[in-house]
């Protein structure tokens, strides 16, 4: 491991896995464990509303997803964290053990790091903003809830998030145009006229 900083040695990440268990049901384990993969409705979802609604943000929506996901992953593969469900030291403070604990690593997580930032790029749409932002609220909690996570991974995978995705929507005109043009040589109908 790169980093020597234990983050089940860490107060608030022992907090976060004490009120998760002051909450455990089995009803939410269910409700967290499918959350946890809604992603692969949901972002195709947007990007098919930003594509009916002639967004030209689809595209730097799109390519924010994916650049997100690579930082995201590559942070993972240098730190090497081992998740908090694979950590003996914490059997004890997490609640359940629902779903197979993951062997990727943990720091930082690719949930808050990619999905985060993407808000920025909803921000014309008000309610489908709102929306979005409490779906979010959901997965992160979900994250530390089914042990996958520590509150750190989430915190510091929202933050990368954020930065990343202020950079791309800073240059989204470039992307979009470069991008649109692109679509209406190679697939025209997926080309956003504006």
């Amino acid at each position: 491991m790169l980093f020597t900083i234990e983050a089940y040695k860490i107060g608030i990440n022992i907090w976060a896995f004490e009120a998760a268990k002051a909450l455990a049901n089995p009803y939410l384990n269910v409700v967290m464990a499918y959350l946890a993969k809604s992603f692969f409705i949901v972002l195709p979802v947007l990007v098919i509303y930003l594509l009916l609604k002639k967004d030209m943000n689809v595209y730097s929506f799109v390519v924010a997803g994916i650049l997100l996901y690579v930082v995201s992953d590559a942070i993972k593969i240098i730190t090497k964290e081992p998740r908090p469900c694979n950590v003996p030291y914490l059997t004890d403070v997490l609640h359940i053990n629902y779903i197979s604990c993951q062997s990727s690593f943990s720091f930082p997580s690719n949930h808050a790091g990619v999905l985060t930032g993407l808000t920025i790029f909803l921000k014309n749409y008000k309610y489908v903003r709102v929306l979005y932002v409490v779906w979010l609220v959901l997965i992160l909690f979900g994250r530390i809830y089914l042990g996958l996570h520590y509150l750190t991974d989430v915190i510091a995978g929202a933050a990368l998030s954020i930065v990343v995705a202020y950079i791309i929507y800073r240059h989204r005109d470039y992307i979009n145009k470069a991008l649109n043009a692109i679509a209406k040589k190679i697939l025209p109908p997926l080309a956003v006229e504006k």
